[in-house]
């Protein structure tokens, strides 16, 4: 292979790395510099509470909203009991839970993501998981409330999608998002997962590309580095881009936020590359 067909792969791990930095801000970290009064409300009213997803009323700046957030957790502990930050069913009805409460108050909806996918073990597959994450997708397309999701770092398949049927999707600028995370598509690819580097260069998800192909709407600047560099600058920047789109889709009517929300899904994925 030559050395050109080598820095490719190279430079799109570099991103890969970028948004699972170990210091990277995680969603409660920017969360807690963006929003105030925090009300976390806890469970699904079925079976129980998910500890990977917070879900509550908070205020951002002057807006009373309901934030949605994934936690990954700090410790090995605390990753443990939240299952590295994959959502159970639970998680994803509690936040469906949270966002039939926003609507019925008409306060915005402010999702922050950072989950490699859905959390796939058989418990969670009994529990309904595949009908939790549809169920999320069709009733966020026509919530009746403004909704912004920003992908903080990963944004893995239908796992995050369940979390980011909204008006805006705004990306961190080292996040990525992605029907597959690199080390499964080389394992389907090449039977190889130390094909990472050549799978992510091949999906062409860095954010950049992602806002590209239309599917997402606004990169979020980085500091120098990446947001792990400094934290509290990544919120701020972060701030901005969430102020700047709240002003833009609360001034919509109803109707036509859910006609324009609905028909960008729609599109998605109706392009082509030319070889």
């Amino acid at each position: 292979m030559s050395d050109a067909s080598q820095s490719e792969p190279n430079d799109a791990w570099a991103k890969v790395e970028l948004a699972r930095h170990p210091q990277r801000p995680s969603p409660m970290d920017l969360a807690g510099r963006l929003f105030t009064a925090f009300s976390e409300i806890c469970g699904d009213r079925s079976f129980g509470d998910d500890k990977a997803v917070a879900v509550g009323m908070a205020r951002f700046e002057s807006r009373e909203v309901l934030v949605i957030v994934t936690r990954k957790g700090a410790t090995l502990k605390e990753r443990i009991q939240r299952n590295f930050g994959m959502p159970t069913p639970e998680g994803y009805r509690k936040a469906l839970r949270g966002m039939k409460l926003a609507e019925k108050f008409s306060r915005p909806v402010i999702a922050l993501i950072d989950v490699a996918g859905a959390f796939p073990g058989p418990a969670a597959e009994e529990r309904g998981q595949s009908e939790a994450i549809a169920r999320n997708l069709m009733e966020m397309a026509r919530l009746r409330v403004p909704t912004i999701a920003v992908i903080t770092g990963e944004g893995g398949s239908g796992g995050a999608l369940a979390l980011a049927v909204s008006d805006r999707v705004l990306l961190l600028e080292n996040s990525f998002y992605s029907v597959i995370s690199p080390e499964h598509c080389a394992n389907i690819t090449w039977r190889d997962s130390t094909n990472r580097h050549l799978a992510a260069a091949a999906l062409r998800f860095s954010a950049a590309e992602t806002l590209d192909r239309g599917c997402a709407d606004d990169l979020v600047p980085e500091p120098p580095g990446g947001a792990h560099t400094n934290h509290d600058l990544a919120a701020e920047l972060l701030r901005l881009k969430l102020r700047q789109h709240l002003d833009e889709i609360a001034s919509t009517p109803v109707a036509e936020l859910v006609a324009s929300r609905q028909a960008k899904f729609r599109q998605i994925g109706q392009f082509y590359d030319a070889v």
